[in-house]
């Protein structure tokens, strides 16, 4: 099975995969602020042991096989298991061995998942990313599929977050890459079939207890009732959404570099140039600064009070955000912590 050829599916998700791994290596990973871009060194790939990272695994078996550009690079898959399941051990065992079959060496690790209060989901993300990224000098590949990109988009629009929120997952997020985005979770499927490889279903993933399975429910009744093409069509969005995000922070670093006044005592921004940027790029900036000051949850609401500190200053008091509140000194805005 691992040096068999692979089939339609199987090919789709190779082909997906061998694009974003000839760019990374072509552009290294990133280093940091003052240093250039790093070698890449190795190729690590999450495994779950379902469908979608199981078929990735085998299309970055196959890239690292054929792609030139790959050869001499240490190719691995890491199984996270996060134990919140009954079984989970056995589940990641399962899926390790799958692995090995395709010729890349499989190690199963068992993390931690400490509730800080974000919830078992978010929780469980960090811990799993912390393990795949583990490795400084390896890109890390993950199996979310163009209709995880949807339901991501769907979950944005529904909590009304702006732009950012629909712009969904990225494609490559510093070490982190996701070569299938443009790949349909029934092609990840087929793919394991072409390939004989049996994937779990994770049963939280009907489990109306979650919101992202709640919402994955509602886009099949979507797509059934106003059309084929729904989930492609939200993976537009966010593509063309990303975009417009990206070029609207860029801008809003540049208000809030000339707003921060590093010379006043206690720091704080400078009103007059939030006071002439555009809405959408004085909201970002303050969004940011709020969270360098360490105001963790800031919503909506925060930034419209602080905002009008700047654009309708009236003698306020202060506005009151988590854990701090911003007031204005003459032409200052300033945090003080409750």
């Amino acid at each position: 099975m691992a040096r068999q050829e692979l089939g339609p599916a199987g090919l789709t998700v190779a082909h997906a995969v061998r694009r974003v791994l000839r760019e990374v290596v072509a552009q290294g990973l990133p280093a940091g602020r003052t240093a250039g871009p790093r070698p890449v060194r190795g190729v690590v790939v999450g495994v779950s042991g379902g469908a979608d990272s199981l078929a990735l695994a085998a299309g970055t078996a196959w890239c690292a096989r054929r792609v030139e550009e790959l050869s001499g690079l240490a190719v691995r898959a890491v199984v996270v298991d996060h134990g919140l399941q009954d079984g989970s051990s056995a589940v990641a065992a399962r899926a390790a061995e799958q692995v090995t079959t395709l010729g890349i060496e499989a190690e199963v690790v068992r993390v931690a998942v400490v509730d800080h209060g974000d919830g078992p989901e978010a929780s469980a993300r960090a811990a799993r990313y912390r393990a795949l990224l583990a490795d400084r000098d390896a890109a890390v590949l993950v199996g979310h599929t163009l209709d995880d990109q949807a339901e991501t988009v769907l979950l944005g629009l529904a909590r009304g977050s702006g732009t950012r929120s629909l712009a969904g997952m990225a494609a490559r997020q510093g070490r982190l890459l996701r070569p299938l985005l443009g790949v349909r979770r029934a092609e990840t499927e087929a793919a394991c079939r072409e390939a004989g490889l049996e994937w779990w279903t994770d049963p939280h993933n009907g489990d109306p207890v979650y919101s992202r399975s709640r919402v994955r429910a509602a886009l099949g009744s979507l797509d059934a009732a106003i059309g084929p093409g729904l989930a492609e069509a939200l993976a537009r969005t966010a593509e063309l959404c990303r975009a417009d995000a990206d070029l609207l922070d860029r801008l809003a670093a540049t208000v809030l570099l000339e707003a921060v006044d590093e010379a006043r005592p206690g720091g704080g921004l400078a009103v007059a140039p939030l006071a002439v940027a555009d809405r959408a790029l004085r909201d970002r900036a303050l969004i940011t600064w709020l969270r360098r000051e360490g105001v963790d949850d800031v919503s909506l609401r925060h930034v419209r009070g602080v905002a009008e500190l700047v654009t309708d200053w009236r003698g306020q008091q202060g506005v009151d955000v988590p854990g701090a509140r911003v007031v204005r000194r003459a032409d200052h805005l300033e945090v003080r912590r409750s």
